[in-house]
C-alpha cells in the first residue's frame, strides 16, 4: 500500500486541471477506466489520472485497438500526447502509450491526493488530547497511537468515487467531521467528548473495506460486510485484545452504535439509524462534510463549466442530479468609486 515520503510531495507532475488546448504531455498516468462505447462505429476511451485529476483520451477506433491491447484499469502507462478539444471539453490525443512495470511506482503522484496531511493530523491529535473522559480517550488511543493504524488511515480514501475520493481523503474527512460535530454537539447539548470520539472513530472500518493501490476498490470484506460493520468489529477486536480493558461492555456498545449508525458512502443508509443524541449529531456532521465536498469538487471541475459559464453544463449525479453555480459576488467589498459617491446610506 502506498506510503508518503517528502519526495512524493515535491515530485513534478502535469497539472491535469490546468492543461491548455494544444499543450504537449509526456508523463506517466494511472489507468482509471477502459470504456468501450459506440454501436455502429465502436471505439474505446481510456480515463487517465494522476493526483491532480483525471482526463479522458480521444477515441481509439477499431484500427487503433492494437495500440492499447492488454491495457486494463489499474495499469500505469507512459503517455505522449496533446491536449485537444471535443465539444468544449478537454481530451488527450494519444500519440504513444505503453504499460510501465509497477515496481517502484510512486502512487502518491499518480492517484488523487488531498496534499499535505500534517494539518489534519495536528487537528486530530489535538482534539483527541481534549477528550477528558478516560475510557473514551483510552479507546480512541488504541487506534490513533498505533503507528501501523496511522499509516493505513492517512493513505485511505474516504470513498471510492464520491466525496474525498483521494489518498488522505479519510484523514481529511475525519478532521472535517470532528470540527463540525463538536460545534453541533455544543449547540444541541450533546456530550461533546462522546461525539468527538465518535467522529474520530466513525470511519475506521474503511481501512479494511477499501484498497487503494492501482486505484480505489472494495476489498472482499468491504463488499461482503461494508465499512460500518467492519469498523464496529475492529473496535470490539481492539478492546478485547487490550491488556487492560479500556471501557465497559456497555460503553463499547455505545461506541459501536456511533459507527454503525452512520450513512455509507453516497446515499446508502448505515446498518441502523441513529438512536442517541450523540449519534444524531455525528450523522449530520458526517453528511455535512460529504455533501459540501461533493459540491466543492463539482464547482472546481473545469469540465462542468464551458467558457465563462457560471452554471454547470451538466447535472451532478451525486448531488441528486442538480446543476451547480460557480458564480460569486464580492458583496460590496470592491464597489466602483462612482457607486460610492451616489449618496448611499452609510449605515450610521
Amino acid at each position: 500500500m502506498p506510503t508518503r515520503t517528502e519526495s512524493d510531495r515535491n515530485r513534478p507532475i502535469v497539472d491535469i486541471a490546468g492543461v491548455q488546448f494544444g499543450q504537449r504531455v509526456q508523463d506517466p498516468f494511472l489507468v482509471l477506466a477502459v470504456e468501450h462505447r459506440g454501436i455502429d462505429e465502436p471505439f474505446t476511451v481510456i480515463a487517465l489520472g494522476n493526483r491532480t485529476g483525471r482526463i479522458e483520451t480521444a477515441p481509439f477506433w477499431l484500427k487503433d485497438l492494437p495500440r492499447i491491447s492488454g491495457i486494463v484499469k489499474g495499469d500505469v502507462v507512459q503517455v505522449i500526447g496533446e491536449i485537444a478539444a471535443y465539444r468544449d471539453r478537454r481530451q488527450l490525443k494519444v500519440l504513444s502509450i505503453r504499460v510501465l512495470p509497477k515496481d517502484g511506482i510512486d502512487w502518491w503522484s499518480l492517484m488523487p491526493s488531498v496534499g499535505d496531511l500534517d494539518p489534519y493530523w495536528e487537528a486530530v491529535d489535538r482534539w483527541r488530547g481534549d477528550i477528558t473522559r478516560p475510557h473514551l480517550r483510552a479507546v480512541v488511543d488504541l487506534c490513533f497511537s498505533n503507528q501501523d493504524f496511522r499509516a493505513q488511515f492517512e493513505a485511505c480514501p474516504a470513498s471510492l468515487t464520491a466525496h474525498h475520493a483521494a489518498l488522505g481523503g479519510l484523514l481529511r474527512h475525519t478532521a472535517e467531521v470532528a470540527a463540525i460535530a463538536r460545534a453541533i454537539a455544543r449547540v444541541c447539548q450533546a456530550e461533546v467528548d462522546v461525539v468527538l470520539a465518535g467522529a474520530l472513530l466513525h470511519d475506521i472500518g474503511k481501512i479494511e473495506a477499501y484498497r487503494w493501490q492501482g486505484g480505489f476498490d472494495l476489498s472482499e470484506q468491504g463488499a461482503l460486510l461494508g465499512p460500518q460493520v467492519l469498523g464496529a468489529r475492529m473496535l470490539e477486536r481492539m478492546v478485547r485484545e487490550a491488556e487492560t480493558p479500556p471501557c465497559t461492555d456497555r460503553e463499547l456498545a455505545l461506541l459501536q452504535h456511533l459507527v454503525l449508525a452512520q450513512a455509507d458512502t453516497g446515499d446508502t443508509a448505515g446498518p441502523i439509524r441513529p438512536a442517541t443524541l450523540a449519534a444524531t449529531a455525528l450523522y449530520h456532521a458526517d453528511q455535512a462534510s460529504a455533501r459540501t465536498a461533493l459540491c466543492a469538487d463539482a464547482i472546481a471541475s473545469p469540465d462542468l463549466f464551458q467558457g465563462k459559464a457560471q452554471v454547470s453544463s451538466s447535472h451532478v449525479r451525486q448531488l441528486e442530479g442538480r446543476q451547480v453555480l460557480s458564480g460569486q459576488s464580492d458583496w460590496g467589498l470592491e464597489e466602483p468609486a462612482a457607486d460610492k459617491k451616489k449618496g448611499r446610506p452609510s449605515g450610521s
